[in-house]
């Protein structure tokens, strides 16, 4: 998830309690900003910028800018789920993460907590450790690089490519799979 920096986020239940603190912070609200405020208390979940666009039949750019206060305010959060485009979802005051199905698109949200048994028998039995960065599922090794040091450098493609990868220590019922490195 990334979060606007040295802002408190601002979980509102209703878009007029949160139309009122905007206001009293100094923000106007534009028709356009209004229009993506109360879509975004109407959304089931998150959403793409240029869908929203669409729906409201606004500029696709003045609706990123809209979101872009939006999140500096600390109102809504930016994920990515899988590959899609990246999706913007207002902040709950409770936290949420997202499991998402790379073939269907579809969602779900679900409690950190609901999720925290299901990271520890990960790490137990494979050696990492799952996190939410950006309010989805994902893992790093255990053995990743510490934060500060400097990583290898990113694989080259075409012909001459080589490639630097790490792996956890392979648990007895886990063969842990690397990619070899090819000469340079």
């Amino acid at each position: 998830m990334t979060l606007a920096p040295n802002v408190a986020p601002l979980a509102f239940d209703d878009v007029r309690d949160a139309t009122r603190a905007l206001r009293a912070s100094g923000l106007r609200l534009s028709t356009p900003r209004r229009l993506v405020l109360e879509a975004l208390f109407s959304a089931q979940g998150p959403f793409a910028a240029a869908d929203l666009a669409r729906e409201l039949s606004i500029d696709e750019s003045s609706v990123y800018r809209n979101l872009e206060v939006l999140e500096q305010h600390g109102l809504i959060r930016h994920v990515h789920l899988g590959h899609s485009p990246g999706l913007y979802t207002r902040v709950s005051k409770q936290p949420v993460e997202y499991l998402y199905c790379e073939r269907c698109d579809k969602f779900t949200a679900v409690s950190p907590a609901r999720l925290d048994p299901i990271r520890k028998q990960m790490k137990q039995r494979f050696g990492y450790t799952a996190r939410s960065p950006t309010s989805r599922s994902s893992a790093s090794a255990t053995n990743a690089q510490k934060p500060g040091t400097p990583r290898p450098p990113r694989a080259r493609r075409g012909r001459d490519a080589t490639s630097a990868w790490s792996t956890p220590t392979p648990t007895p019922d886990v063969q842990a799979q690397s990619r070899p490195q090819q000469a340079a």
